[in-house]
């Protein structure tokens, strides 16, 4: 897994989970899923292990 500098996520940009303004942008084998902090947390571990790269705006939050 990288971490990269993509294009940057809008306030458009929703949580595939829950609709939340998404914070996470994680590129598998088979696309890209968006998550919002909450969500990006709860699923971290499994994150790290099948992101091909994670473009990662959380610290936007603080």
């Amino acid at each position: 897994m990288t971490t990269t500098a993509l294009e940057g996520l809008t306030a458009a940009d929703r949580c595939d989970r829950c609709g939340a303004q998404a914070y996470l942008r994680v590129t598998l084998h088979a696309g890209e899923l968006l998550f919002c902090a909450h969500h990006a947390k709860a699923h971290s571990d499994r994150i790290k292990q099948v992101a091909l790269t994670v473009h990662d705006e959380t610290d936007k939050l603080n």
